[in-house]
């Protein structure tokens, strides 16, 4: 057999006899990728996804509510424009754990290189809905998908293929209260499916900054709730559209942080809170997103740490700073009752500051006890580190002898993360003891790292990326842990 019906083969026989086994992928001398099991008694690694193309898991929450499915998008490599990946991307798939059985879920309209384009998805954890972030309708070569020019998009899977915007979009003064002017992505639900979180990027600042050179166009979070739907003027442009929900900006940013203060000017990586927020000190449950922050110590130097935000029930009240939908000349700002705090202080360390290489994202645990995050340790190591969303310092996890490689990804049950580290799958104890931090190596090292690590609702799983070579080219294949 030839490496392809080799590896066809070991994926019929795990699929139909359910054998315990590591599907383990090697390369021989020649350069060729070939297939062996090998036994084991409580781990198995399988590849799931063959196909000559991407699907790409991009550290998102892919497991279906019932943990049968994994949705992926298929964006691929487009030279000299990283970003265009996603805007030349047509597809949102999945693909089930147990049969490898691929289905579309969403197909964008009139696709081109310049856009739409679609990427980046989550399952809903309580329905079977899937949002993405997806680029404007009316994309051209003129008008490309771009940080500011996307939107979240859910696909119900009872109608598949009928896109509904979220969130909603009005770049046309006057602005609309509860629409955003600009692009958001890395769209969260909350655990109970009736919040989203988000990543967002203003136009109108963007605009001002291009045409005066003056730095405004500032990264920041925002949150999406069912309050009601948002009805916004449309233009002939098509640049502006509805949304099913509402949404307001909760982190404020500022072009130039005061030194030594907890202004900050970039507001990123951001995720939900526990599974119901945190407990507060008088035992109340508080909704919150952390995030990291982009600072100035007290000598000038940007630092990013860990920050938190606490949400109000109602985001649809403006607060002190400024109106939500913000003005020709100013950004939106936060609802009543959001309150910010800075978490982290690592400027006296002897390597300051958070790591945003690798690229990562803040988790928090199920109980929101603990938020995790990647900084250097004494020896200059990248590992993984907790602090309390009451503040407090912060605990150092790991203590390998290389560097973290990935976001971590938190067991549902609150006692265990995961991370790629030495190019291998990693699963840490994270319990209080004696077992606390003591981390084992789940996967063979690799030559190339494998990526996006997220786990199953049920504990029993971990899916993950790899790279794997098929001719000339290489695709990323969804591979899964069986635990």
């Amino acid at each position: 057999m030839n490496e392809e019906q080799d590896l066809s083969y070991v994926r019929r026989f795990f699929v139909k006899e359910k054998i315990l086994l590591v599907l383990a992928i090697t390369i021989s001398a020649c350069g060729c990728w070939s297939a062996k099991m090998i036994t084991e008694q409580k781990i198995r690694e399988v590849q799931l996804t063959f196909d000559p193309r991407n699907h790409y898991l991009d550290n998102n929450d892919n497991f279906s509510p019932d943990d049968e499915w994994l949705v992926y998008d298929t964006r691929h490599a487009v030279q000299g424009h990283p970003l265009m990946e996603v805007g030349a991307n047509s597809n949102i798939e999945k693909v089930n754990v147990k049969t490898g059985e691929i289905v579309v879920l969403y197909e964008t309209p009139n696709q081109t290189e310049y856009g739409p384009g679609v990427g980046a998805a989550s399952y809903n954890p309580v329905e079977n809905k899937v949002i993405c972030m997806h680029g404007l309708l009316n994309c051209n070569a003129e008008r490309t998908y771009w940080y500011w020019r996307r939107t979240g998009v859910v696909v119900d899977e009872a109608q598949r293929g009928e896109p509904v915007f979220l969130d909603a979009r009005d770049v046309t003064p006057p602005f609309t209260p509860g629409a955003l002017r600009g692009g958001t992505h890395r769209h969260e639900w909350s655990a109970d499916g009736k919040w989203i979180g988000l990543t967002y990027n203003d136009a109108i600042m963007a605009d001002i900054e291009k045409r005066t050179g003056e730095r405004v166009n500032l990264r920041t979070v925002g949150v999406s709730a069912a309050l009601r739907p948002v009805k916004v003027d449309h233009d002939p442009e098509g640049e502006n559209n509805d949304g099913i929900w509402f949404s307001a900006l909760v982190v404020k940013v500022v072009p130039n942080p005061k030194p030594g203060s907890d202004e900050i000017s970039r507001a990123f990586s951001d995720a939900w809170v526990g599974t119901k927020g945190y407990r507060k000190r008088d035992g109340s449950r508080q909704r919150a997103r952390a995030f990291l922050g982009k600072v100035r110590d007290k000598q000038g130097r940007e630092l990013v740490e860990v920050f938190v935000v606490d949400i109000p029930e109602r985001i649809d009240i403006a607060g002190d700073d400024g109106s939500l939908e913000g003005t020709e000349t100013t950004m939106p700002m936060p609802p009543k009752g959001t309150v910010q705090r800075r978490l982290t202080y690592t400027e006296n360390r002897k390597y300051a500051g958070v790591v945003t290489e690798p690229r990562h994202w803040v988790r928090s645990s199920p109980d929101g006890s603990r938020i995790s995050y990647l900084a250097k340790d004494d020896n200059g190591i990248t590992q993984v580190f907790f602090v309390s969303p009451l503040g407090g310092e912060p605990v150092q996890v790991t203590h390998h002898n290389s560097s973290i490689q990935s976001t971590v990804r938190w067991n549902p049950n609150g006692e265990e993360i995961c991370y790629v580290c030495d190019n291998s799958i990693y699963v840490c104890d994270v319990r209080k003891g004696a077992s606390f931090g003591k981390a084992r190596r789940m996967t063979a090292r690799t030559e190339e790292p494998p990526m996006c690590p997220v786990w199953s609702y049920d504990g029993h799983t971990i899916a993950f990326n790899r790279v794997v070579p098929n001719g000339k080219k290489s695709y990323k294949q969804i591979f899964l842990l069986r635990l």
